[in-house]
């Protein structure tokens, strides 16, 4: 047996081996597709185990991730620091072989993957990414930034909705290093595919722009390095390898919906390494393939050594280029503007839509790796760039992205841009939107990226375009999300300083929840904003009752105060643009804001009230939506909803009494 299909086996049996020990995993994939996959690591990806950071690495992406499994082989292979016993403690507590890949974890794993199509859309993010650093940095005889992002997808991938938002716009961008393996069984869980699912994908993916291969043997891993290498031929068109492959192959359930997600069992597990005439023990990998894995470890070593040649000569031929693309990669901010008071002045009032257009556009004199745009919504979400260019297959140095119609695959590339490095990134909807988008935004949650959520139209405001436009439960479905950061700024000053957080945030995404309608710049908001929850005002010495409220509602509690003050009732009006950072706040000062000891608290949000009872307590009540809206012009549905300065004090003296 020759090395190329001993490792294979390796590969299968591993994974075999370690879904039977955990007695839960899908072996079917791992079995059908191990020969794509050690084709692309060993023959045809520039990768470097032992520096799994380097910024011209090859990305691989396993879209399909239920077959993590085989992924974890190759990095145990390969040399990534996975151990054997890593591998024996697949999908147990605590291990760095949990059920589907997550970034973050597990080194070598480039996506959290698992939801099925997400995977094909990060990797359009990636190429998108590569693209415009190239554009930017690469000059003639020093293409410091070439690098492919490979994508292994299953028959699931290509039935997800959010694939074919993100490769229809693969093939309109030409985004020629992209390169999906597809690995075509024909089988999922309920069965053959063609239960559900007739069409032909490869002429799917050619009327999208795309150029496809078809290597009719999955085992042929000559054909499939031959498909693989002429793909990468084509710089204009991305490319899809469809590659026929048997699920389960060599056992007795070989081509059967069963082998999907199921062990083996002991039986079949003897069964197939009787077909593969496996003779090691359990767990162990052949001397023979450890020997050749470490070759081809050297050889990643000297692919990057090749590449620091060509760095140390740009960077006598660039330098300022090279200061530049450092400065990029490690994300810097000019923190002298942001940390101004500069960055806080506006000449006028704004809705914080407008607000967040003002303070984009001032980031983009500032930050050139500023990237981002909006699903077709850009005039309404004030997210255009009007001094950069558009990034386009004629003009990959644009900085503003046309996303199309396509919500939820614009938050996966966002995923996948921001998992390549060195652009921040940033897209826009309405926030009715979010519903669309929201997969993708837990996943930007879960890798703990930090991509900025531009999300406008914000409650009934909306208005005319009614109920079905008006976002009600949608802030109370971000504020549930862990690791969101949901912020919805009282004015232009907060809205510039939910940007400040936004841009300061390593470890995860932020969602900025901004008006149609203009708001007021109200006295004494400012950097405190970035506690999440602040005072803005007392009326008093002795504080009667508490009014809070966030984004546009905030005026309303403002203003109400006053009245009240002339009631002889004294009120503290506390701004609450984010829970979650409030949150984050040492006990003492948020009882410095909310002090235990003042029960009577009413809280004003144009959206659910699911959540402000933690804040207004036992005693308190809230002025929120509980249905779904209406149509009509926006200040008449705040009045016929409740959202008014004289609803306000008629609760608050309620609450007096």
């Amino acid at each position: 047996m020759n090395i190329d299909q001993l490792s294979i086996n390796t590969i299968r049996v591993l994974s075999a081996e370690a879904i039977e020990k955990a007695n839960s995993g899908h072996p079917g994939l791992p079995l059908g597709a191990a020969p794509m996959a050690y084709t692309l690591w060993a023959k045809v990806m520039n990768h470097n185990p032992k520096n799994p950071d380097w910024i011209n690495r090859d990305r691989f992406i396993l879209s399909a991730g239920h077959g993590s499994a085989m992924l974890y082989s190759l990095l145990h292979l390969f040399e990534y620091g996975l151990t054997m016993e890593d591998i024996k403690n697949f999908r147990q507590l605590d291990s760095k072989t949990p059920g589907h890949p997550e970034y973050g974890l597990t080194t070598g794993v480039e996506a959290t993957t698992g939801p099925l199509g997400q995977g094909i859309t990060n990797g359009v993010g990636m190429a998108m990414a590569e693209a415009r650093l190239a554009a930017e940095f690469n000059r003639p005889g020093h293409e410091i930034i070439d690098h492919y992002t490979y994508i292994l997808a299953g028959d699931g991938c290509m039935m997800e909705g959010i694939n074919y938002e993100a490769v229809s716009l693969a093939g309109t961008l030409g985004l020629g290093k992209l390169i999906v393996l597809y690995d075509s069984n024909s089988i999922t869980i309920e069965g053959s595919t063609d239960i559900a699912f007739t069409e032909d994908v490869s002429k799917r993916f050619e009327a999208l722009g795309w150029e496809t291969y078809h290597v009719e043997d999955g085992n042929d891993i000559e054909a499939i390095e031959k498909a693989i290498k002429k793909a990468k031929e084509n710089l204009n068109q991305p490319s899809l390898i469809k590659i026929t492959t048997e699920i389960g192959y060599g056992t007795s359930k070989q081509g059967k919906s069963s082998v999907h997600g199921s062990p083996l069992g002991k039986e079949d597990m003897e069964n197939l390494k009787k077909f593969l005439d496996w003779k090691e023990e359990e767990f162990t990998v052949p001397v023979k393939v450890q020997e050749h894995m470490t070759n081809l470890v050297k050889m990643g070593e000297e692919k990057e050594k090749a590449w620091e040649e060509k760095w140390e000569a740009y960077k006598k031929e660039y330098p300022e280029l090279a200061k530049e693309l450092e400065s990029w990669i490690k994300l810097e901010l000019p923190m002298d503007y942001l940390d101004s008071e500069e960055f806080l002045q506006f000449d006028k009032d704004y809705s914080t839509r407008e607000a967040s257009g003002v303070v984009i556009n001032r980031l983009a004199e500032r930050i050139p790796n500023l990237m981002g745009g909006s699903a077709d919504l850009a005039p309404s979400n004030k997210t255009y760039m009007n001094n950069r260019e558009v990034f386009s297959k004629e003009n990959y140095k644009g900085s503003n992205i046309h996303f199309g119609v396509r919500e939820h695959a614009m938050a996966a590339i966002l995923n996948g841009m921001a998992l390549h490095g060195g652009l921040r990134v940033y897209g826009g909807t309405f926030l009715i939107f979010s519903d669309y988008m929201k997969h993708s935004m837990r996943l930007s949650a879960l890798m703990n990226k930090p991509v900025t959520y531009v999300l406008t139209h914000d409650s009934i405001g909306v208005g005319e375009d009614g109920p079905t436009h008006q976002p009600v439960e949608q802030l109370a479905m971000l504020r549930s999300m862990p690791n969101m950061v949901t912020y919805r700024p009282a004015d232009a000053r907060e809205t510039a300083i939910g940007w400040y957080e936004a841009l300061n945030r390593k470890d995860g995404p932020t969602s900025l929840i901004l008006t149609r309608q203009g708001l007021p710049i109200l006295e004494g908001t400012g950097r405190e904003a970035l506690k999440g929850g602040y005072i803005l005002k007392d009326t008093g010495d002795n504080i009667d009752i508490i009014l809070m409220a966030s984004g546009s509602e905030v005026q309303l509690i403002y203003k109400a105060a006053d009245i009240l003050k002339e009631k002889g009732i004294s009120s503290r009006v506390v701004s609450m643009p984010s829970w979650e950072l409030f949150e984050q706040q040492s006990e003492e000062y948020k009882e410095s804001v909310l002090p235990k000891n003042i029960r009577k608290r009413l809280a004003v949000e144009a959206a659910s009230h699911l959540g402000w009872h933690k804040y207004v307590g036992l005693d308190g009540e809230i002025i929120s939506m509980d249905g779904f809206g209406a149509s009509a012009p926006g200040e008449l549905l705040f009045e016929r909803f409740g959202f008014t300065v004289d609803n306000v004090v008629e609760k608050a003296l309620k609450l007096m009494k």
